[in-house]
């Protein structure tokens, strides 16, 4: 229903947005969310800020009428990143000319944002969760710069999850606002939380009408304001059936547009035109979103089942079985399917003049179609691997009929050797690597982890391979690879020379290692292209002119990496440190920790760690990106992604009924006071036992814009106030023995998960070990009440970062962590000498609790800094330079 105004919100960007009753419904779009897409996030890391404008102009092009920009990553310093957005977008009039929604969960960010936005903008957004002091504050300042802003429902007791807390929480923040504030009426949106329906659970059934009904109470009731919402949370239930999701977004949409609200987030790739939605389908759905029947959840999931995209199955469909033999063989390839494959490999070989002939034949033929529908973006790594697995049991099968016709043996295509290098123990790429490759016909000589380059290149001439493959993930692991290059450029290797790993960047690549050698060195950044590299590599009538221009190529990109660098200008340590990030520690809360000295974590239990595991990363591993839960609904990944996610949830319960991983952990809390600037003083009844070396930012600034050390978030020793710190390490232990089980039965799909989930759990554990530090060892912020999301986007008071990352990237003060809490020795992880932690499911790192305290890139570092560094540390400048040279200015 349209309401009656007497006042309109008028936004602009160079073009007004005027919303009055004859507005239609706005959409915003958040593809520059550095929390809604993937490549926004990575265009903005690697500071790729003219990439990053395409993606605000295509969202423009793309109806969006306001864009929401979002710079909430730890990796990111996000004040930086919102001013220099803004700034860029400012000068593209395709773009600005629509109006800005500054998002973030910080208040910097925001005002620093509103200080540089051009037009009338909305700020995403501000909530009485803190208390009413905080939100007049931020709506004083929001006034103030003349913004728009979206208003949470929620407040000290939680969200808003019902219509009685939805309005009564609108009603406040609303009287707030226009009696106290002053804010004008027009310009407040509220939130009112979209919660999914149709879960099973009684208490969600009125999710989406009570929302409804509290956006026309908002509208009848709160003059001039405006509803907003996210729309495909409505529908979460049934992720991966877009055929019911885009029927559930559109009937929503047509009740809550009628009821009043106005502006929302919504998918257009998942919106059904309402009236061509199946009347059958319809009045479903219907049933759920309005709750009309008691029994309208079971009926719509019966019915979904009949819903083209369903992945919901009641029975296994066998008709693939009455097919002719081949296809039934690529049946399972394709699907992984290994329940018939030995039955149909004997009928194989039965018919066929000899066993490799089934290899050859019909084998060859299915993984043919496996690797073409994989390189037409049609099959995912998971499924792959699956496939492999398939392949496998039947090669297995076939092996000692084939040995016994002596003689018979299938040529592969070419023979790769794979390593992750010395000191690293990461594997998961590596082996989703081989497994792809070898899926292709290529016989895989895979080293394992932490292999020294003497034994590569033994390895690689006795074994006579075609290529090699190195895997890393830590920064050590570049220096190992630079090393190798240089080994084989002087044993006159003309072997390819395959990098990869989380580490490894082209950029790294065309820089150090492809200069060190004179043969192809070429950067995979993912398992999908790993084929046709390796093919294109291998082939003998072409390889040389795709050397050639793959020489070209990293020559061009060397060039102009390095003339950017050569750009940007440093300051000296001395000033660095005269613009350090000033905190008035005459008022600055400095709150002690309850429990002083070092905990061991005892009898931790796998379940108490599910609530904080962050899915997202666990696809990446797997080449599936996208943001979790989202990612089980996107319109390419999501099958597969839901298929995998489930398929963990059953890993992951037999591991905790069999005890099949072990979590261990360790912290330490200690009195701490920064000295000399750039260092913290570990002390223990004021006797010192530790100290921590941090470096600062060179990178010259702004006026006004600080030059960061972690060392500034810790009061100085000559303040005479006694100051705290903390540092941590957690390990999954089994992880290894688990995959290798697994390995012996050729089941290198549920090696690789079980791998994967135990890195999940690893940082599951650091994310619950920080809160249990936060509200109840150290206690600084008892009253947090943040959800798992919350924990994801880092919303907590206080920092974890850890050696080797961003704001600190010095491998070796981990050893100063294990020798302060002897954690070899309590929990038994231990250091490689690349300073990579074992098991590889293990973090570490530091915590700060002042409420000032915030990740940073560290950025590039000039040669002063480097000999006050190891001045201060005690090594060889040598040794500095080997552990700091990747964040080197002049490198």
């Amino acid at each position: 229903m349209k309401v009656k105004q007497t006042k309109y919100m008028k936004l602009s960007g160079l073009e007004p947005l005027i919303l009055n009753e004859s507005s239609n419904f706005i959409n915003v779009g958040e593809r520059t969310n550095v929390a809604g897409s993937r490549k926004f996030l990575r265009l903005i890391k690697n500071e790729q800020f003219d990439e990053a404008l395409d993606i605000a102009r295509h969202q423009v092009d793309g109806g969006a009428q306001i864009i929401d920009i979002n710079f909430d990553d730890g990796l990111i310093d996000g004040k930086e990143a919102m001013v220099r957005f803004l700034n860029l977008i400012a000068a593209e009039p395709d773009i600005c000319r629509v109006p800005i929604m500054i998002d973030s969960s910080k208040w910097e960010i925001i005002e620093a944002g509103l200080q540089v936005v051009q037009g009338k903008c909305v700020v995403n957004s501000i909530s009485l969760k803190e208390g009413k002091e905080k939100f007049v504050w931020e709506a004083k300042q929001i006034k103030r710069y003349g913004a728009a802003v979206i208003v949470m429902a929620f407040d000290a007791e939680g969200q808003a999850d019902n219509y009685e807390r939805r309005i009564e929480i609108a009603k406040k923040s609303y009287d707030i606002l226009v009696d106290e504030v002053g804010f004008p009426s027009e310009d407040i949106i509220f939130d009112l939380n979209i919660f999914p329906v149709a879960t099973g659970m009684d208490e969600h059934r009125r999710n989406a009408i009570d929302f409804i009904e509290a956006t026309r109470w908002v509208r009848e009731n709160l003059p001039n304001a405006s509803v907003s919402g996210g729309v495909s949370n409505v529908s979460f239930s049934f992720r991966g059936n877009d055929g019911v999701r885009e029927a559930m977004h559109s009937v929503f949409l047509y009740y809550a547009i009628q009821a009043g609200m106005n502006i929302g987030i919504v998918n257009p790739a998942l919106l059904e035109v309402y009236d061509n939605i199946p009347k059958d389908l319809l009045e479903r759905v219907e049933d759920v979103i309005l709750d009309r029947r008691e029994d309208a959840t079971e009926r719509l999931l019966d019915f979904a089942e009949t819903v083209k995209g369903s992945k919901v199955e009641k029975t296994v469909d066998l008709s693939w079985r009455e097919n002719p033999l081949q296809d039934r063989i690529t049946h399972a390839l394709v699907k992984g399917i290994d329940a018939f494959i030995i039955e149909d490999i004997e009928t194989a070989r039965q018919e066929a003049e000899k066993p490799i002939d089934v290899i050859e034949g019909h084998l060859m033929i299915g993984m043919n179609v496996v690797g073409d529908l994989f390189g037409a973006g049609k099959m995912f790594l998971p499924q792959v691997v699956k496939s492999a697995r398939v392949m496998k049991k039947a090669v297995g099968y076939l092996n000692p009929f084939i040995e016994a016709e002596k003689g018979d043996k299938q040529e592969p295509v070419g023979k790769i050797l794979m390593a992750t290098v010395k000191g690293d123990v990461h594997d998961i790429g590596k082996n989703i690597v081989s497994v792809v490759l070898a899926c292709n016909n290529y016989e895989i000589v895979d080293l394992g982890v932490m292999v020294p380059p003497e034994k590569i290149i033994e390895m690689a001439i006795s074994e006579r391979v075609d290529a090699i493959g190195l895997s890393g993930l830590i920064t050590p692991s570049l220096d190992e690879m630079v090393y190798l290059a240089k080994e084989m450029q002087r044993q006159n290797f003309v072997l390819p020379l395959l990098i990869g790993g989380a580490t490894t960047s082209k950029a790294h690549t065309a820089v150090k290692i492809d200069t060190q050698y004179s043969n192809a060195v070429v950067h995979v950044n993912d398992a999908s292209r790993a084929v046709t590299v390796v093919g294109d590599l291998l082939n003998k009538k072409s390889s040389h002119l795709y050397t050639a221009k793959l020489k070209k190529d990293y020559d061009e990109f060397r060039t102009k990496f390095l003339k950017r660098g050569k750009e940007k200008s440093y300051i000296s340590i001395t000033e660095a440190r005269k613009r350090k990030y000033k905190i008035d520690w005459e008022t600055s809360e400095i709150v002690k920790p309850r429990e002083l000295g070092i905990q061991v974590l005892k009898q931790l239990s796998l379940k108490e760690l599910l609530p904080f595991i962050d899915w997202s990363p666990f696809f990446r591993s797997w080449d599936l990106h996208g943001k979790f839960p989202d990612i089980l609904t996107d319109k390419v990944v999501g099958e597969q992604a839901t298929i995998m996610y489930t398929e963990a949830q059953e890993m992951i319960k037999e591991i905790i009924a069999k005890q099949l991983l072990k979590p261990k952990g360790i912290f330490g809390l200690f009195e701490a006071n920064s000295i000399n600037d750039d260092d913290i003083s570990i002390q223990k009844k004021g006797e010192e036992i530790a100290i921590f070396r941090t470096l600062r930012q060179q990178l010259k600034k702004r006026e006004g814009i600080p030059n960061h050390a972690l060392a500034d978030f810790v009061a100085p020793k000559e303040t005479g106030k006694t100051d705290y710190m903390g540092a941590f390490c957690v390990g999954i232990f089994g992880a290894q023995e688990l995959a290798e089980s697994y390995r012996a039965k050729e089941d290198d799909y549920n090696a690789i998960m079980a791998q994967a989930i135990a890195d999940r759990f690893a940082e599951a554990m650091a994310e619950y070990l920080h809160k249990q530090v936060r509200t109840k060892h150290w206690g600084y912020d008892i009253d947090e009440g943040l959800t798992n999301d919350d924990l994801i986007k880092e919303s907590y008071k206080g920092i974890r970062p850890a050696p080797g990352y961003p704001a600190c990237p010095d491998h070796l003060e981990k050893e100063t962590i294990w020798e302060l809490l002897k954690v070899e020795e309590n929990i038994g992880v231990t250091l490689t000498e690349s300073m990579a932690m074992w098991p590889g499911a293990a973090v570490s790192g530091y915590y700060f609790a002042n409420k000032e305290s915030k990740y940073f890139g560290l950025g590039k570092i000039t040669d002063d800094q480097v000999t006050d560094y190891f001045t201060r540390k005690g090594i060889t400048k040598e040794k500095a330079r080997k552990w700091l040279h990747p964040i080197l200015a002049e490198e």
